[in-house]
């Protein structure tokens, strides 16, 4: 494959669209499409606001976490806190520190951003906005969704780490932020040096 491709004899044409399904957090959209070779098809997808994730570290290193039940999998969920962005959010990074709050009744003193990823871009248009978050400490009550009920605790970030590198933790966004940040944030900065 070359690096100077554009990809524009792999693009897909829609030539019709609408809203199949809609409910709080997501749209399911159906489109009529014209492959690359001519044929037409359907194609389905999740339309989803940008969301952040948060890596919020405690001013002794520890990571706040949280425990959500996750219906689509049936199971509790230990991860880091997360959320949609909200139309009355300025930028992602207030969107960041009013999902920290929410979630978990924590802020941070400062935020750093660290990297934006599609997270299953095959199925979804959401892009995740991930941030390191430091000096978080417990300042307001949690500010939960009616369908939010969440745990809050801290876990060294060593622990955390260990986790997604064994395989134990099974939230991706946490996995990725865990690991953009050991592998190519901050983390891997202090070792470098």
């Amino acid at each position: 494959m070359s690096d100077e491709s554009d990809g524009a004899d792999l693009a897909w044409e829609s030539i019709d669209s609408d809203v199949a399904y809609s409910c709080p957090g997501f749209d399911v959209v159906h489109e009529r499409v014209v492959l690359p070779d001519g044929t037409e098809s359907d194609y389905d997808h999740l339309d989803e606001p940008p969301a952040v994730v948060i890596l919020p570290f405690t001013p002794d290193g520890d990571v706040v976490v949280i425990e959500e039940w996750r219906q689509a999998v049936g199971r509790v969920n230990r991860g880091l806190p997360a959320g949609s962005v909200e139309p009355d959010d300025a930028d992602f990074e207030r969107a960041a520190r009013r999902e920290l709050r929410e979630e978990t009744g924590y802020e941070a003193d400062d935020l750093t951003a660290l990297t934006a990823l599609e997270p299953s871009n095959g199925v979804t248009n959401t892009v995740h906005h991930y941030f390191a978050a430091e000096g978080c400490t417990p300042t307001a009550s949690q500010d939960l969704d009616f369908d939010e009920a969440i745990d809050v605790g801290t876990t060294p970030y060593d622990a955390l780490y260990e986790s997604v590198r064994d395989g134990d933790c099974r939230d991706a966004r946490t996995a990725l932020a865990v690991l953009y940040y050991e592998t190519l944030g901050p983390a891997s900065e202090t070792a470098r040096s």
